[in-house]
C-alpha cells in the first residue's frame, strides 16, 4: 500500500491527461471510444501497438487518480460536515493523503 497527497494526485492526473490528448490528436479519436476498442480487441496489434499500449496506461492511470480524488473528496466533506453538523462548510485549504492499495 502507498500514501499519495492530494498533490501527487492532481500531478498524475495532468500527466495521464497530456498523455491522452496527445494521442487523441495523433488519433483523431477519443480516448473513451480508443479504449472501447481497446479493451473488446478491435484494434490491430501492429505497427502501433506501443502507442495503444501507452495510451491504455494514461487512461487507466487517469481512472484510478480520478477515483482516489473522489474518495479523498468525499473523505474530507464527510469530516467537514462531522465536525460542524448542521452548519454551513467552511472550507480551509489543505493538504489530505489517501493510502491506496
Amino acid at each position: 500500500m502507498m500514501t499519495l497527497s492530494l498533490s501527487d494526485i492532481l500531478d498524475d492526473l495532468r500527466v495521464a491527461e497530456e498523455g491522452l490528448h496527445k494521442f487523441e490528436r495523433k488519433y483523431w479519436i477519443s480516448s473513451d471510444d480508443f479504449m472501447a476498442l481497446y479493451s473488446q480487441g478491435e484494434l490491430d496489434n501492429g505497427e502501433n501497438a506501443a502507442d495503444f499500449s501507452e495510451w491504455a496506461g494514461h487512461f487507466k492511470l487517469r481512472q484510478k487518480r480520478q477515483a482516489a480524488l473522489a474518495q479523498i473528496s468525499k473523505q474530507r466533506l464527510d469530516q467537514l460536515r462531522q465536525d460542524l453538523p448542521q452548519q454551513p462548510i467552511h472550507l480551509l485549504p489543505a493538504e489530505p493523503s489517501l493510502r491506496v492499495a
